[in-house]
């Protein structure tokens, strides 16, 4: 068998668009993959393209050495534009040797260590909260800043957190599990006090406290003493740019994205990397179908594993699969079909072009002085 094309799809699926591929071979069995990532969707298509120049011709069910092509033989490695370009045709390689072997994607990864897959979702607000546990969640993420008209008011941040949680908590109770995401947009002693502010909520963990380039950041928010667990992850690609956070133990939480960081070959080696310093595995993901299937199969495989991020606001996530992923009471269920367990459907993604304003609104947030903020 062998790689015959590999095509390209960008496909407006809700708050983001979609990127994905679709890697054909020879013998009619193919393979998707996604490496979606948000404001870069051309620069990832057209790494896709490079790198398929690579892979023309070659055994599709030789993964690790397709990978290690596609990372060594360009001489110029990680990133997060390339990190995306390969994380999806790793997904789609993954996804076609199953269909290839007639075995789901968990059972090549060593065979499921649960019978189910934890997740969790996402509410901005109250209302939120209330509609992600009428679905069946009995976990949430909520944002740590309260924005209001695009701009940040830092001296309000650590009261309105505070508020904002208590009234969560309060109505929703103590069973459900809440997280807050910061998105890296505090200073470490802001942080700090924004971790110490919701302590008494009994928060599962708070994500990004500081932005990602410093690690010595992190290392004041580790120094600090919290009760809370931190995570953080997103932002760092490949198992090269885990290693310092991870040896110095800097997180309780690591949170890799198999969109962008070398798709399922490499987020399993973050996975197994966290393991061995006692550090758990709740990947990030606000992706699409494919990058949630492909993270749900290797979440079934690691015994370190957490919980998983899902979109569940964006409803095209069920309507471009052929066969959706099933989810009950908050829980992926583990599929029996080959490969992802899951097929797109064209004519779908055709219907929803790609749009390149879709998350223009989210791209610019300015400090009450009307400076550049990190979003």
């Amino acid at each position: 068998m062998k790689i015959t094309e590999i095509k390209t799809f960008i496909m407006k699926g809700g708050n983001r668009n979609w990127v994905f591929c679709k890697v054909e071979t020879d013998e009619g069995v193919h393979g998707w993959g996604e490496g979606t990532l948000e404001r870069h969707e051309l620069a990832v298509e057209a790494g896709i393209k490079t790198l398929a120049s690579r892979l023309i011709g070659r055994d599709p069910t030789q993964i690790e050495k397709n990978w290690q092509i596609m990372y060594r033989h360009g001489f110029w490695r990680g990133g997060v534009v390339m990190g995306s370009a390969m994380a999806a045709i790793d997904i789609a390689l993954w996804d076609l040797t199953g269909k290839t072997y007639n075995l789901p994607i968990y059972k090549m990864l060593g065979g499921a260590v649960r019978d189910r897959v934890r997740a969790y979702t996402h509410a901005s607000d109250l209302r939120g909260g209330k509609d992600a546990v009428d679905q069946g969640f009995t976990a949430f993420k909520t944002g740590g800043w309260v924005i209001g008209q695009r701009e940040f008011y830092e001296a309000d941040v650590v009261d309105d957190l505070h508020e904002k949680i208590k009234g969560m908590r309060a109505d929703l109770g103590d069973e459900i599990e809440i997280m807050i995401d910061n998105h890296g947009r505090s200073r470490p002693s802001l942080a700090n006090r924004q971790i110490a502010a919701v302590e008494e909520f009994n928060i599962t963990f708070f994500e990004e406290p500081v932005p990602p380039d410093n690690l010595d950041a992190m290392e004041q928010i580790r120094n600090y003493g919290h009760k809370t667990d931190i995570a953080t992850g997103e932002r760092l690609f490949f198992r090269y740019g885990f290693r310092e956070i991870l040896h110095r133990r800097l997180t309780d939480v690591i949170q890799p994205d198999i969109a962008h960081t070398g798709g399922i070959s490499e987020i399993k080696r973050i996975a197994q990397m966290a393991e061995i310093e006692y550090i758990k595995f709740a990947p990030h993901n606000p992706n699409g179908p494919i990058a949630t299937a492909a993270s749900m199969h290797v979440c079934a495989t690691v015994p370190n594993f957490q919980i998983l991020e899902t979109a569940r606001d964006m409803p095209w996530h069920d309507r471009v699969q052929a066969t959706p992923l099933e989810i009950k009471d908050g829980y992926f269920e583990l599929p029996t079909a080959p490969g992802l367990g899951t097929d797109l459907d064209e004519s779908v993604i055709a219907e929803r072009p790609f749009d390149p304003t879709e998350v223009t609104e989210f791209g610019s947030w300015n400090a009450e002085d009307n400076s550049p903020a990190d979003v």
